[in-house]
């Protein structure tokens, strides 16, 4: 017989034990987990979109579509709109939700139509109406742009949408498109001479305020559009999960025989 091979030889340090790592997985976790669907997101988001685009198409058709596009309010519906049915159909296929960045863009500029023409506009006069000559159905759909729609994007955000998809660092970028369309306003202002309606919101009315005016009024209006913004960081990160299910394993636990 044989002596047994000793575990450890005296004298000799011991070997150091190299455990094995996990290697990173190429295959993403949507590959080996079922795509959850959920109709009836899906079907409240395809209303907000169908919604959304009807308003807009009701302002166009009823008045000057160059006008018209140039406000902001059709504008952030029209790209709520466009999101609105790319979500959709991610909830209706079990897809990957959109970025949080975006969704939530599209969300803040809804708001601010909101909240500018309830705060700011409601004793504008007519010259800066949406429509030139406001009827029933421009009515209706005005009311939709600025009330319906940043009511039920706002609903759809908190009772559908799950949290924490924001961070800070969005809302600095969520700044340039007011930005943008505050270059937009003076620029379509100085190449409108004359023209009545060349300044779409009193606020941003050269005429009126002269440009130290409309730009200390941009000011004041994109610290509080900032603000927006970060409140509603602060608050996709505080809400609860409104979609939050539980897993399925494929187990079923059976009582004792006996």
């Amino acid at each position: 017989m044989t002596a047994p091979i000793p575990r450890e030889i005296p004298g000799l340090p011991a070997l150091p034990v190299k455990r094995p790592g996990l290697l990173p997985s190429p295959v993403p976790a949507r590959a080996v987990m079922a795509p959850v669907r959920r109709p009836y997101a899906a079907a409240y988001r395809l209303a907000l979109a169908l919604t959304a685009t009807g308003a807009v198409t009701v302002e166009i058709v009823l008045g000057s579509p160059t006008r018209t596009l140039s406000h902001f309010a059709v504008q952030s519906t029209a790209l709520l709109a466009v999101v609105t049915f790319a979500t959709a159909r991610r909830s209706w296929t079990g897809r990957q939700p959109l970025p949080g960045k975006l969704t939530g863009a599209a969300l803040l500029y809804v708001m601010i139509t909101g909240l500018v023409h309830h705060l700011l506009l409601a004793d504008a006069t007519p010259a800066y109406a949406l429509s030139d000559a406001p009827s029933g159905p421009a009515t209706l759909a005005a009311h939709v742009l600025h009330t319906a729609v940043p009511v039920a994007a706002l609903l759809d955000w908190l009772l559908l949408t799950p949290p924490a998809r924001t961070h800070l660092r969005h809302t600095a970028t969520w700044m340039l498109y007011p930005l943008a369309y505050l270059a937009f306003s003076l620029t379509r202002g100085e190449l409108l001479p004359g023209n009545p309606a060349r300044y779409l919101y009193p606020f941003l009315d050269v005429t009126q305020h002269g440009y130290k005016g409309v730009l200390g009024n941009a000011l004041l209006l994109g610290l509080a559009f900032y603000a927006l913004a970060v409140l509603l960081v602060v608050v996709d990160h505080t809400r609860p999960n409104p979609v939050r299910r539980r897993p399925k394993t494929g187990f079923r636990l059976r009582a004792p025989v006996g």
